[in-house]
């Protein structure tokens, strides 16, 4: 599997998590302002994906349990982060994708 397909769920299930946190608990705010809704809700998902993302760092890192990084990983929507190779090749990288 290319890289396009897990680096987009990795972006979108931590927004649908952050929004789903503040939709379900409110986080104690009252907020009357579409945009200051969209901030807190941004900021919970940037917040979520930095926690699973550093999580799952650690356990490669560090070592532990294999099934931490797997959980950590399928809590940001994709059970293993995407290997990119370097390049600076824009078309090679839609080619990359496709694969």
């Amino acid at each position: 599997m290319g890289t396009l397909l897990p680096s987009v769920l990795r972006t979108v299930v931590p927004l649908v998590a952050g929004w789903a946190i503040v939709a379900l608990t409110h986080l104690g705010f009252t907020l009357d302002s579409e945009t200051a809704q969209a901030a807190v809700t941004l900021l919970v998902a940037g917040a979520y994906y930095l926690l699973f993302r550093l999580l799952e760092r650690a356990v490669e890192k560090f070592g532990g349990p294999p099934w931490i990084q797997g959980a950590a990983g399928a809590l940001l929507g994709y059970a293993r982060p995407p290997r990119y190779r370097p390049t600076d090749d824009v078309g090679d990288l839609i080619r990359q994708s496709r694969s």
